[in-house]
């Protein structure tokens, strides 16, 4: 290949177009490179003005940019379709329809801010979803129930970064959330030892704890019924607390536990308390029940 073959010629990035070529030259090519189209007349000293300027900035952008000029004494109906009504006029394509334009003469350090800004625009829809568009968007498809989803966006990130803690914990709750815990835990393995400590893995963690808790509790029915014969059995109000957390009742679990705290804040250690602390770091720092929990337990714990 010769040296600057990859670059297009000067004919092919400045033209001169017609009525029958404009959905080519102009509408077919802008779905690949940008394409300015300057709307000129013979009879316009400005458009004379501009056009040497314009060629020129163009040309120095080697092929990014092209430039299509219509005479619209001689091909009126596209200047007519876009209302254009004062020359010269320039219109900037991209995917088959104008994005912006001016009227008049511009200097050329307007000229290169035009071209660059929409070029600019041409690079952020060239990179993109962001890494934290996409892990924002696996958060909503794992809070709409869609595991399927978060996991496919999870596992996006990690093609690109191996070692992200907030993907790596999100594939983690989406084996959780489906029942999966060792799945869960392989995925936790690959956390790197300096980042174990991250908010994600933890809460993670903590959850996987719960549901370890949760599976050695008894049936729900059954401690209800121990609780009723005897509501001082801080036991069977435990347990009850656990098994209602994993099933995602979170309300009933947190009267539970904070039921046992105001009554017996010792008891077991203080069991109630740091199991409030551990739900709290599963539900997250923003939820509704996280919220009203640390309050309640900070008003039972300083009163």
């Amino acid at each position: 290949m010769e040296l600057g073959s990859a670059t297009p010629q000067a004919a092919d990035l400045i033209k001169d177009t017609t009525t029958a070529n404009f959905m080519k030259d102009v509408i077919e090519e802008s779905r690949t490179s940008l394409v300015i189209v300057d709307f000129w007349a013979n009879w316009c000293g400005p458009c004379k003005q501009l056009a040497p300027v314009l060629e020129k900035v163009v040309k120095s952008y080697g092929g990014k940019v092209r430039l299509v000029k219509l005479d619209t004494d001689a091909h009126p109906s596209i200047a007519a379709q876009l209302r254009v009504q004062s020359l010269p006029t320039v219109y900037a394509f991209r995917d088959g329809r104008p994005l912006d334009g001016f009227v008049g003469v511009q200097p050329e350090s307007m000229l290169r801010q035009f071209i660059d800004r929409l070029l600019g625009d041409d690079a952020a829809l060239d990179a993109g979803p962001s890494v934290a568009d996409i892990l924002a968007a696996a958060e909503e498809a794992f809070d709409a129930g869609d595991l399927q989803g978060a996991a496919e966006a999870y596992s996006a990130v990690l093609q690109e970064d191996k070692t992200n803690v907030d993907a790596l914990a999100g594939v983690a709750r989406c084996y959780l959330k489906s029942g999966d815990v060792e799945r869960a835990e392989q995925m936790l393995s690959l956390v790197p030892p300096d980042k174990e400590g991250a908010g994600p893995v933890q809460a993670v963690k903590a959850a996987i704890a719960l549901a370890a808790k949760a599976a050695g509790a008894s049936e729900t029915a059954a401690l209800e019924a121990k609780l009723e014969k005897d509501p001082a059995d801080h036991q069977a109000r435990y347990d009850l607390a656990v098994a209602l957390a994993a099933t995602g009742h979170k309300g009933e679990a947190l009267e539970h536990l904070l039921t046992i705290v105001r009554r017996d804040r010792k008891w077991n250690e203080e069991a109630a308390r740091k199991q409030l602390v551990e739900l709290f770091e599963v539900w997250g720092p923003k939820d509704e029940f996280t919220v009203d929990g640390r309050k309640r337990l900070s008003s039972i714990l300083f009163a």
